[in-house]
């Protein structure tokens, strides 16, 4: 059996899956599979808000996520909804502010805490970005039949499942 590692030089072997060997086990070559095809998905969107916005995956992910909630976000909520630390949303937030892309409000009732917002300059900033990733998606997948998609997004909807089940029966 080979023991693969998932490691910083990745992104330079964006196929995976010829990491395995003849002897390795189909489950090994599945997960390999799907860790490059979204290897190759998302090093392509990562290129592509480079290239056309000079911007970064998780500075569109932030500003995706305060879309959803006009009102706002503290920076806990933030971090918990993007599964990163407090200090990358600083970061982030705080490059995003510099730009007038989004601005933190003070909470009233606690004055420790803000709460994040786009402008509207950043929400018309998000919906071009928003709109040129979209289509992007919708090329990367458009070579798969509506049959395959389904098929697809149903297989990985029935592994998801099973993974959060067998996690969750991991914790206890």
């Amino acid at each position: 059996m080979t023991i693969l590692t998932h490691s910083s030089d990745d992104a330079t072997t964006p196929d995976l899956e010829s990491r395995a060997g003849p002897n390795d086990h189909d489950n090994l070559r599945l997960w390999l599979r799907l860790l490059t095809c979204c290897n190759l998905i998302e090093g392509d969107v990562r290129s592509r808000l480079r290239t056309e916005f000079e911007t970064t995956l998780p500075r569109f992910d932030l500003m995706a996520q305060l879309l959803r909630v006009p009102e706002g976000m503290k920076m806990s909520e933030l971090s918990r909804h993007m599964m990163v630390t407090n200090g990358n949303i600083t970061g982030i937030t705080d490059q995003l502010e510099k730009e007038g892309l989004v601005e933190r409000v003070k909470v009233a009732s606690d004055r420790r805490s803000s709460i994040i917002r786009l402008t509207p300059k950043g929400k018309r900033s998000f919906k071009r970005m928003a709109d040129a990733h979209e289509k992007w998606i919708r090329d990367l997948f458009g070579g798969l039949s509506e049959h395959s998609r389904k098929a697809l997004f149903d297989a990985l909807g029935e592994l998801k499942l099973l993974a959060q089940t067998r996690l969750q029966a991991n914790e206890k």
